[in-house]
């Protein structure tokens, strides 16, 4: 696999797992009981994107572990997926 397309494979993982990992441990400022004026109250009080950011690396780097020991090894074919997805019979 090229590193262009291993880099273009990343940052797809990392961008569905950041959306995946970004509502977790946040409070919205309703239930801080601290909303700003002019601001809805379901969003963060405290956002802790640093963290969230961290976490989604982390994931995504596992992910495409997973992925690309998958890939190099030919464990799953296009034709396995074709049947899975019900392509071929």
């Amino acid at each position: 696999m090229a590193i262009s397309t291993s880099i273009a494979i990343f940052f797809l993982i990392w961008w569905l797992t950041l959306f995946a990992v970004l509502p977790f441990g946040v409070r919205s400022q309703n239930e801080a009981g601290e909303v700003a004026p002019g601001s809805d109250p379901g969003a963060p009080a405290i956002p802790h994107l640093g963290r969230t950011l961290i976490w989604t690396t982390i994931v995504s780097a596992l992910l495409f572990g997973a992925f690309y020991f998958v890939y190099s090894r030919q464990l799953v074919s296009l034709l396995d997926l074709a049947t899975l997805f019900g392509l071929l019979r």
